[in-house]
């Protein structure tokens, strides 16, 4: 994944003492020997919907189908994957494409880590996304691991950072101000009870206005763990994962550091005159561009819905294949068996189907509207 660097994930080395988690996950997650620079990849440590399925890239792929329509088929189309981790996404995005429209896409994986050897010579590598893409812009679990701070309420009901040493063990500090308090006020307001968390999103908001700048015309798409307003967790969602299995959070590179994210607080950062006030389902009604720019940057509203709602749109189901088949081409229905399978993983309930996909159309309408 990404090094969050248009967020700032930049911290103090590790061994100097508790910090803030945002500059300790920062190290750990991108520094040099970080967890993300290892040569193993996500893939060896977790499971995303990247991983689970071939069928995933599919719909992704007729999701830059769509895209290309609404923007008229244009002689270049961009696909940009951030937080490529090792190319696998953009990949089978590409090989999923009709030889027409593959021959005019061009794919770029963002990512910090080295290129992996054996890459498709079609994929351009970069540590940041291009400019002026004229497609579509896919994060797949790119946010989450973009480090945040955390706070926590204390004895007197003020809510405090929380810092963390790299042994994990954490204490509290200074007081949350600044830019920091006013998004906690609008985004996940902490009542005056001790012990409750909020992990600040501000820097996740700030990292998904800035890729939505890149795109001229097109999408983006964040997909995510993801709460709203009226399901905030009260004790955060801070975790950790190594080799398959969720663990404690601790900032020395052993692990991956994550936290779900605020979607409808970086559909709000994402666009700017998009969103009135944030509402229990996302995104609430337009309002006037702030701007002669903002309105010729032609950013209508975002939208929020689930990965089982968008994958459905993009004719993933996870129906079984008639029983009839059976008998008629045997090998067809295994086939069609195990497809089902894959995309009932893909849109469960309580798993992968729960994920939050932050749509944001750019100069062109929403492809799944």
């Amino acid at each position: 994944m990404t090094d969050g660097t248009t967020a700032g994930a930049q911290g103090p080395r590790a061994g100097d003492g508790p910090r803030g988690w945002r500059a300790a996950a920062g190290t750990a997650l991108y520094g040099p020997g970080g967890f993300y620079r290892r040569p193993e990849g996500p893939a060896g440590h977790f499971r995303t919907s990247v991983h689970a399925s071939p069928l995933f890239a599919g719909a992704v792929a007729r999701l830059l189908r769509r895209v290309d329509e609404a923007l008229g088929r244009p002689p270049v189309l961009d696909f940009v994957d951030m937080g490529a981790g090792r190319g696998e996404l953009v990949a089978g995005v590409l090989a999923a494409l009709p030889a027409e429209v593959a021959a005019r896409a061009r794919g770029y994986a963002v990512e910090i880590a080295h290129r992996p050897a054996r890459t498709d010579g079609r994929i351009t590598w970069l540590s940041e996304p291009p400019e002026a893409v004229t497609g579509l812009l896919f994060a797949n679990e790119w946010l989450d691991n973009v480090p945040v701070d955390v706070a926590e309420v204390d004895s007197a009901g003020v809510p405090r950072l929380v810092l963390v040493a790299d042994d994990g063990s954490e204490r509290l500090g200074a007081p949350v101000d600044g830019a920091d308090a006013d998004w906690l006020a609008r985004w996940w307001p902490l009542p005056a009870e001790e012990g409750l968390r909020a992990e600040i999103g501000l820097p996740r908001d700030r990292a998904w206005a800035d890729a939505v700048a890149t795109v001229a015309r097109g999408l983006a798409v964040a997909v995510d763990y993801a709460h709203t307003l009226d399901t905030r967790p009260p004790f955060g969602t801070l975790t950790g994962f190594r080799e398959g299995r969720e663990t404690a959070p601790v900032p020395d590179g052993s692990c991956d550091i994550t936290a779900h994210v605020a979607l409808d607080a970086c559909a709000a950062a994402g666009a700017p005159h998009g969103l009135a006030e944030p509402g229990p389902g996302g995104p609430q009604s337009p309002r006037e561009p702030r701007s002669d720019t903002e309105a010729a940057r032609g950013l209508p509203a975002a939208r929020l819905l689930t990965q089982r709602d968008a994958l459905r749109a993009l004719e993933i189901t996870g129906a079984r294949p008639p029983l009839a088949l059976a008998s008629t081409d045997p090998a067809a229905y295994v086939r069609a068996l195990a497809g089902a399978g894959e995309a009932a993983e893909l849109t469960a309930p309580g798993g992968l189907g729960d994920f939050g996909w932050l749509l944001q159309p750019v100069g062109v309408p929403d492809p799944l509207a």
